[in-house]
Order: structure tokens, then sequence, then C-alpha cells
């Protein structure tokens, strides 16, 4: 697609893969403007540093209030739906907020799409929401679980686009991306929590070492976001962002610290391993849809993008506060 004039809104600008969506579509030439979560300074998350900030339209709101969806949507042709809690173990504490934020707001942004005309929705899921693999690798049609309040909300959200495709024909694509990491990633996140513990001594304090992921660098999802929105095939379907590459827990935090050049102890300790039952053990995507319609394929492989991630981190070990368990 050719991206220059179209005028497009990204919620959840101001977040990890957001920005750098926001960042790419600006690039491209397209009149972005970028929803950001309403706080009382003002802030814009990871836009307040972007180099492309002055070349696009920041907009305070809340994805959970239908009049700030509404004036955010306003005269623009493609929305990438981005807003969401994330965190796996806050919703543990917070299920609440995880479904007036994921759900409420997913639903804000459908039905506005729906009374817009609005010409293409992308809709964020998540992995999380297939639980532990009952077969590898994972394609679109294996089940979904929700282990996780989270993934619970996830799942609901999901559904509801598919609600809005088939009950209304809403333009509407749902993409899955497997485990994003790179640049600006929090440490809740496993690979920034380990590249700061390993940058900082040589003990690394994790939960279950055994789970296995499949790890995609965000420039990589990035294009996976924008060649799915440029693909009529996709309309009306889900579709899985990965590597088809799988690797656990334990391996990783060996690998990046090998990259690192550290000696690592790993020590587990009990306030980071999930409750039974809700931790997701093996995740492993097929991503022969993407290819299929969305000619899409990862570029960037896990080394290559480890070394980028600990480049950054170590640029801006000021951001995190290591040793911290960060939920």
């Amino acid at each position: 697609m050719n991206w220059n004039g179209k005028r497009v809104l990204v919620t959840g600008a101001g977040g990890f893969i957001g920005s750098h969506l926001a960042e790419r579509l600006a690039e491209l030439g397209a009149h972005t403007r970028a929803m950001v979560r309403y706080t009382s300074d003002g802030n814009w998350g990871w836009l307040d540093s972007s180099p492309r900030k002055d070349d696009m339209e920041v907009m305070l709101g809340d994805i959970r209030d239908r009049d700030s969806v509404r004036q955010a949507m306003r005269d623009v042709d493609q929305v990438f739906h981005l807003a969401a809690l994330i965190a796996i173990p806050y919703s543990y504490h917070a299920p609440d907020s995880y479904v007036q934020t994921n759900v409420v707001g997913t639903l804000n942004v459908l039905q506005t799409a729906r009374d817009s005309g609005i010409e293409r929705v992308v809709h964020t899921s998540t992995s999380e929401v297939y639980g532990t693999a009952n077969y590898v690798p994972i394609d679109e049609n294996h089940p979904l679980q929700g282990q996780s309040p989270y993934s619970a909300t996830k799942i609901a959200a999901d559904k509801m686009a598919e609600a809005y495709y088939l009950s209304f024909g809403l333009p509407v694509t749902t993409v899955r991306p497997f485990n994003t990491y790179g640049p600006r990633q929090s440490a809740r996140a496993i690979i920034p929590t380990v590249i700061t513990q390993c940058l900082a001594g040589n003990v690394v304090r994790l939960g279950n070492l055994d789970p296995t992921r499949d790890l995609n660098f965000v420039s990589d999802t990035v294009e996976g976001f924008l060649r799915i929105a440029a693909s009529q095939q996709a309309v009306g379907k889900a579709i899985n962002l990965g590597s088809g590459r799988e690797i656990s827990i334990g391996e990783l935090a060996m690998l990046i610290a090998r990259q690192i050049g550290r000696e690592i102890t790993i020590e587990c300790e009990d306030q980071r391993i999930r409750p039974k039952g809700s931790e997701v053990e093996r995740l492993l995507a097929d991503t022969k849809l993407a290819r299929d319609l969305a000619n899409w394929a990862p570029a960037i492989a896990l080394e290559e993008g480890l070394g980028l991630t600990i480049e950054w981190v170590r640029a801006n070990a000021n951001r995190f506060r290591v040793g911290s368990y960060v939920i």
C-alpha cells in the first residue's frame, strides 16, 4: 500500500509496539494521529522522545471513553488498535481494569468505526489467547484458552472483532503477534528483565525456566501490521505473526548472557512463578497465513535482534529498576 497521504489512527501509540508503528507510518508519509492515554502531566509515553513526534498529531484520551474514541477517529481512513493493558501478572490483581480497557475499549473502537465508515480496522491480539499449545506449530484454527485474566480479555476482544465483521460487515482484521521484543520494551517482559540483570551482575532471577516462546523483533511485527493492513484478503481473518522458532526461557537467558559476555547463575524466585494452570507452557507460531495473504516473513534473526536490544538497554539503563520484580 502507498501510505502517503493516508489518514491513520494508532491507538496505544505511546507504548512499545504502538510508538514504533506510529513512527513508521509517519515515515511512510501517512497523516498519522497517535492516541495516547491521558495523564495529568500530559505524558506522551515513548513519543515524547520520538524523532518523528513533530510528524504526527498526538491526541490524549482514554480508550475506555467512547467520546475520546470518537474524537480520535474523526476523519481517518484506517485504525490500528493497539491500546491495551498487557502485563499478565498485574491482571491477577486488577482483572476489572483489563475488562474495561481490553474489552470495552475494543468495543468502543469497533462501534465507532462502524458508525464512521472506517475503511479498515486492524485489531491487535496476542499469542496468549491460544494458551499452552495443543499442537505445534500453532495455526489460527488452534483452540483459544484463557489461562490468565489478561488472555481472557484478549479472547473477548478478538471475538468482539469477529462479531462486528460477521454481524455488520465491518472490515476488521485481527493480528496475533507472538512475543515481540526490542527497544522500548519495559522490564515486565522477559528479555529486558534478563538483559538488565546480566548487565548489573552475575545472578539472574527468573520464574519458570521451561516454557518456550516464539520471539519477534519489533520492526518485523510493525512490518506485519502494515502488510496485513494492505491486504484485502486479510479482512475478517485472524493472522499470526511469529518467527517459527521456539526457545525456552532458560535457554534464552543463557543466550543473552553469552551475547553480553557474562557468566551467570540463574535463581528461581517464587514471586516470579505464575499460578498453577496460568503459565502458558509452549508457543510456536505457524505463519503460513501471513505469508500467503500478506507476503510477510520476519527479517531479523533472534541473535541479531537481541544484539540490537542489548545495545538499546545499555544506552537507556537509567530507565530500569534493576533487581525489582515488575509486574
